[in-house]
């Protein structure tokens, strides 16, 4: 296996031990959010193992005695020749330091979007134990009891009530 081409295994064997697939499909709320994540995890399969079975493969190498014999010494000698002084390329990644900073700048506006979701999870959990409370005891209730927690709603009805203004 040609050194870049180990590389490039060695490193999609890393990347898709360290991706906890399962505990991030725990997270997902939506059902257009999971069939995302599924098509993004049947692609990342799909390439990975391209990458491994594409890359991991040697080729044969070539008998050239063999051919020496069936076809003769010179056109084997030729071929041979041609064949050596082929000169392969290395592959230099010009995508990923294009791609990178765009990458980068995703991922701070998910921590960011992290963030404003739990606080807003948080407040949505507050306001939801607010609402079963008073769900409870709103039969049992006072009109004082339900205005000293709504201060707001209580001086609006004394300012109708003072100006006379009864909804009509």
């Amino acid at each position: 296996m040609s050194g870049a081409g180990k590389k490039i295994v060695d490193v999609a064997k890393k990347a898709s031990k360290g991706i906890d697939w399962d505990g991030m499909a725990k997270l997902l709320v939506s059902e257009e959010a999971r069939k995302e994540f599924s098509t993004l995890r049947r692609a990342f399969d799909e390439v990975n193992s391209t990458l491994q079975t594409k890359f991991s493969m040697e080729p044969e190498p070539i008998d050239w005695e063999y051919y020496r014999k069936g076809i003769g010494p010179r056109v084997v000698d030729m071929y041979k020749e041609a064949y050596d002084s082929i000169q392969v390329p290395k592959y230099v990644d010009t995508v990923t330091p294009q791609f990178k900073p765009k990458f980068d700048a995703l991922l701070v506006e998910l921590k960011e979007a992290e963030q404003n979701s739990l606080k807003e999870t948080e407040r949505l959990d507050k306001e939801i134990a607010e609402v079963q409370e008073l769900k409870r005891k709103i039969s049992t209730m006072t009109a004082n009891e339900y205005f000293e927690k709504h201060p707001e709603l209580k001086k609006k009805f004394d300012e109708e009530i003072r100006n006379d203004y009864w909804g009509y």
